[in-house]
């Protein structure tokens, strides 16, 4: 059986069409559907019928997609192998990273530095942004998300609950009262990420007592960079995660309020998310362990309030 087949046959399944998976292999779309031609032939039955959103797996190509995908997994699995033993342990490689813009930013940044200077045959491949449509059409090894639920088609590690906080720029707070009461919070200016429709569900517990409170932002931005620039220009009272915050509170720029509360948004946690039953060089196993290790210093920086 053509091993580089079977490999195109795969990416053609997990990235949709032939000409996403040209692209992922480096090959023509010519070359692509000559070599599925041929599998199809060998096999004597068809695998694919073209659409116009892409291609489905007929009966056979589904079994034969089953098949194949675990012949390229320990197909790889083998190269990965021998290329360490004679690489003398480095690892190499290249590795699709996508983490939401603000955490991305303000606290992976010196995390992938670390890491790269750790590893510098690794090829990191970072992008920024907070939507993703699929992992492996758009050429994603590991995404970091922040959902109330994984997608159910993916492998999903949930790293914890993401932690708010109300705060406030100092020199705002020093000019007007802070709200006292969680029901003096809808008639505050809000600075935050969008919600749903434009409105905001936030959780507020406290003893053991939780009240949701839903409100409509005086601001909303999915870029918490600049949804810290206009806290700190006074524009209002900001909900953000912990860690946008953090540091310019410990600095003095911004004061807590209600800090009573832990508060959250439609209860989002962060997931380190990939693929199953895909191949996983050891470079990414490496830093999907990496990245593990992180979150969980995190968490403990976050437990203790520093």
């Amino acid at each position: 059986m053509d091993l580089q087949a079977l490999t195109i046959f795969v990416e053609i399944v997990d990235r949709g069409n032939l000409s996403q998976a040209a692209r992922a292999l480096s090959m023509s779309r010519a070359n692509v559907s000559y070599h599925i031609a041929q599998l199809e032939k060998a096999l004597d039955a068809e695998l694919l019928r073209r659409t116009p959103q892409g291609v489905e797996l007929t009966n056979m190509g589904q079994q034969v997609y089953e098949h194949a995908r675990n012949i390229v997994h320990e197909s790889a699995l083998m190269r990965d192998a021998v290329s360490a033993s004679e690489s003398d342990d480095r690892l190499a490689g290249k590795i699709g990273l996508s983490a939401p813009t603000g955490f991305g930013e303000l606290v992976m940044g010196p995390w992938l530095i670390e890491f790269k200077k750790k590893h510098p045959g690794i090829i990191l491949d970072v992008r920024l942004e907070n939507f993703i449509d699929n992992l492996v059409k758009d050429g994603v090894d590991v995404a970091i998300r922040v959902t109330p639920e994984p997608p159910p088609m993916v492998v999903a590690r949930d790293l914890g609950p993401v932690r708010y906080t109300l705060c406030a720029c100092s020199q705002w707070a020093s000019q007007h009262r802070l709200p006292q009461t969680l029901a003096e919070l809808r008639r505050t200016p809000i600075i935050t990420s969008g919600g749903i429709n434009g409105r905001v569900r936030m959780t507020a517990a406290k003893n053991d007592h939780e009240e949701e409170i839903d409100f409509v932002p005086t601001l909303m931005s999915r870029s918490y960079p600049f949804v810290l620039d206009c806290i700190l220009s006074g524009l209002g009272v900001g909900l953000v995660p912990e860690y946008v915050a953090r540091s310019r509170a410990q600095a003095g720029e911004m004061v807590q309020v209600l800090p009573e509360y832990q508060f959250s948004i439609n209860r989002n946690h962060i997931y380190l998310m990939y693929m199953p039953n895909r191949y996983q060089s050891r470079a990414t196993i490496v830093f999907i362990d990496f990245l593990m290790d992180k979150m969980g210093l995190l968490r403990m920086v976050r437990r203790s309030g520093v």
